[in-house]
């Protein structure tokens, strides 16, 4: 099987976005080892982080860095070795480049320079969790990724607010020296019967996948110690229907669906996914979506 990866069709002047293991280096993919074996260069957003795997797997392809401090001056390195016929990949240090982590500035550039962007999928530590929670299902698999809470307080609580109205899952990153002030704004904002899974140290040895009440989670983790540290995703459950089947598009959570989507996705677009969302007929929520992208 190697060596059908390895034959396959590996073009030059394009650019590899490559998603590395999130913990566990044996989940590091075919693929993606030989499209790091296979580049003149792979642009990381630590280098010394990303020898160490390339190390374990025997990559010897040289580095550079490519992190958010100078992601605009490289993606201008990367797109100059594209016009010299080489072959880039693109790392984070763990997971998917351009996904909550630097590299999206790069692959824009690329893009628009007219070069070609290859993504080598692979670990996903929000789709670990969702995986391992069972949150989602066939016939309801929305969720919403929000990424990292802000770091003060009062920014926080407005911010889980306006997320967790959402009526899906809510998948975010957190970590370890902040953990317990999430755990408890969202007991603030989401009220103690509302479900939260913590997933810890996902793919590693410890990895730990709870799911309880966010009334039980600050006992959870008080009863030991270990559970407060390492890398963390929380999914904020759905709140459970309240059994009225009548709600409509001025329902607050439609509301704040909308206008979440709207930030990133056409008024077609936004009405699409928040019919799937909600249920509710794509016609009146494409009015309601057009109505407030034009009064903004």
């Amino acid at each position: 099987m190697a060596e059908r990866v390895a034959g396959q069709h590996w073009p030059t002047a394009t650019l590899y976005v490559v998603a590395t293991p999130i913990g566990n280096l044996g989940d590091l993919g075919l693929r993606a080892w030989q499209a790091l074996a296979q580049a003149d260069v792979i642009a990381a957003e630590d280098t010394r982080s990303s020898r160490s795997l390339l190390d374990a797997w025997g990559i010897s392809t040289p580095l550079i860095a490519a992190h958010r401090h100078n992601e605009a001056t490289a993606a201008q390195d990367i797109c100059q070795r594209l016009e010299q016929g080489q072959r880039v990949a693109l790392v984070s240090d763990a997971g998917a480049p351009a996904v909550s982590d630097p590299g999206a500035r790069v692959v824009r550039a690329v893009r628009a320079a007219g070069y070609i962007v290859v993504p080598v999928p692979g670990p996903s530590a929000v789709i670990t969790a969702l995986m391992g929670s069972g949150v989602t299902s066939d016939e309801n698999p929305a969720y919403a990724f929000a990424g990292f809470a802000p770091p003060k307080a009062v920014a926080r609580q407005r911010w889980l607010r306006s997320w967790c109205a959402l009526p899906a899952p809510v998948v975010m990153f957190e970590s370890p020296h902040r953990l317990t002030a999430t755990l408890n704004d969202l007991l603030e904002v989401c009220g103690g019967q509302r479900e939260l899974t913590i997933a810890r140290e996902l793919t590693k040895r410890f990895e730990q996948i709870a799911t309880l009440p966010l009334s039980r989670a600050a006992d959870w983790l008080a009863e030991d110690p270990h559970r407060a540290q390492g890398e963390f995703v929380l999914i904020v459950h759905a709140a459970a229907s309240s059994g009225d089947d009548d709600v409509g598009p001025d329902d607050p959570a439609t509301i704040v669906l909308l206008d979440a989507l709207l930030d990133t996705l056409s008024v077609r677009d936004t009405a699409k996914v928040a019919a799937k969302v909600t249920g509710q007929p794509r016609d009146v929520l494409y009015a309601l979506a057009l109505a407030r992208k034009e009064g903004t």
